[in-house]
C-alpha cells in the first residue's frame, strides 16, 4: 500500500473506521504491514449482520477502503443475532477450518468475533495458538494476537467485567428493595390459593396429574409444582 494516501479514502476512514491524526498513521503503518506480509499470508475478511434487512456491504467497503485487496471467495458473511457464540455461527465455524498458521483475519468491529467481551477473547486466543492474526479496523488495524493487542483486549475484558458485577449489584438490590416492600418476586402463579388447596387434596385422594392438568387448564408440571409447595 503506498504511503500516500488520497483525500476521499482518508475522509471515509475518518467517518467509516472513527479514526485520526495518530490513530490513523497507525492503521495505515498496521495495513502496510499485512499487506507486505500478504506474500506469505492469505487474507480472510468476516464480515456480520443481525438481521435479513442489513448489509454486509458497508463492512465490506471499510475493509477495502483500509487498503485490503481480498479475494471475494475469502470474504466469508453471514446474517445472525450478535448474541450468538462465534463457534456457533455457522459462517464463521466454517471460516475457522478454512484458516491455515500464517493467515490473516480481518474484522471491523470486536462484535464480529463474539457475543461479549469473554466469547471474544476465546476467538482471538484460539486463533492465536493457530498461528492466525487477527486485526480489527475499529481499534486502528491492531494485531489482536500481538502484546499491544492482547493489552488492549485486557482492558476491554475489565470494563465488561466491571458492567457485569455493576449489573448483578444493581440487580441484587433491586429484589432486596422488592422484598422489603413486600412485593412477590417471581413469575405470577397461575392458580389461584384455593384451586391449589383443591389440587392437593385431590391428590391425596388419588386424582391423576393428567385429569387435574385438564380440570384447571394447566400443565403436568404446574400440579407437580403445586404438590412440592405443599410438602416444603
Amino acid at each position: 500500500m503506498s504511503k500516500t494516501v488520497d483525500s476521499d479514502t482518508h475522509a471515509y476512514a475518518v467517518s467509516k473506521l472513527g479514526l485520526d491524526g495518530i490513530s490513523l498513521q497507525r492503521h495505515y503503518r498496521a495495513t502496510d504491514s499485512i499487506q507486505r506480509a500478504d506474500q506469505m499470508s492469505r487474507i480472510f475478511a468476516y464480515c456480520r449482520v443481525s438481521t435479513t434487512d442489513q448489509t454486509t456491504d458497508n463492512q465490506v467497503r471499510e475493509i477495502e477502503t483500509a487498503g485490503f485487496a481480498i479475494d471475494p471467495k475469502r470474504i466469508v458473511v453471514e446474517t445472525v443475532s450478535g448474541s450468538v457464540a462465534a463457534i456457533e455461527r455457522n459462517g464463521f465455524a466454517r471460516l475457522l477450518n478454512r484458516l491455515e498458521a500464517s493467515d490473516v483475519l480481518i474484522v471491523t468491529k470486536l462484535d464480529r468475533l463474539g457475543r461479549n467481551a469473554m466469547d471474544v477473547r476465546g476467538t482471538v486466543e484460539r486463533l492465536a495458538a493457530e498461528g492466525v492474526r487477527v486485526h480489527c479496523l475499529a481499534l486502528g488495524g491492531v494485531d489482536l494476537t500481538s502484546a499491544a493487542g492482547k493489552m488492549t483486549m485486557g482492558v476491554i475484558a475489565a470494563v465488561a467485567e466491571f458492567e457485569r458485577d455493576l449489573l448483578i449489584e444493581r440487580t441484587q438490590a433491586g429484589l432486596q428493595r422488592a422484598k422489603a416492600e413486600g412485593k412477590r418476586l417471581g413469575r405470577p402463579q397461575t392458580l389461584t390459593g384455593d384451586q391449589q388447596q383443591a389440587i392437593v387434596a385431590a391428590r391425596k385422594e388419588g386424582v391423576s396429574l393428567g385429569v387435574l392438568a385438564k380440570r384447571h387448564g394447566v400443565s403436568r408440571a404446574a400440579i407437580q409444582r403445586v404438590e412440592r409447595r405443599a410438602v416444603a
